[in-house]
């Protein structure tokens, strides 16, 4: 098994977590308001994480500006798309929708995968990333 399987099985239930409870919470907070407290309630997350860090001797954490470029673009992206997911659900998207959602997003980080970072476009990813985008046009309806 892969050294970091069990980090994608923890990332996966997180994410699918986040998911439901942003269709919850849609009901009854406006999207940005709604967004603003899952980002903030993220960054003390990740701000106690640090703190972990920092206290049990554990600090490892690199700087640069390249780096702190890509992660506000990061945060950036992600901020959009939590109010693009409380709009959806207050708009009356299903729950049931984000899987395909987030498989069409996959496909996109697939092809940035092999145009960009030269990883291998077997006919299984290839199959992957149409099935994805065939996914989110059955949305439409």
């Amino acid at each position: 098994m892969a050294p970091w399987f069990w980090y994608a099985v923890v990332a996966a239930v997180l994410y699918g977590a986040h998911q439901i409870f942003t269709r919850l919470a849609s009901d009854h907070i406006g999207d940005g308001l709604g967004g603003f407290v899952v980002e903030a309630t993220a960054a003390l997350s990740i701000l106690l994480y640090l703190a972990f860090l920092w206290l049990s001797g554990r600090w490892n954490q690199k700087f640069s500006a390249e780096g702190f470029n890509y992660s506000a673009l990061t945060g950036i992206c992600v901020g959009a798309g939590t109010i693009a997911f409380f709009l959806l659900f207050q708009r009356g998207g299903p729950l049931s929708s984000v899987p395909v959602i987030l498989a069409s997003g996959a496909a996109m980080m697939a092809i940035a995968g092999i145009l960009f970072f030269r990883e291998p476009a077997s006919w299984q990813r290839l199959l992957g990333i149409t099935l994805a985008i065939a996914g989110l046009f059955l949305l439409r309806r």
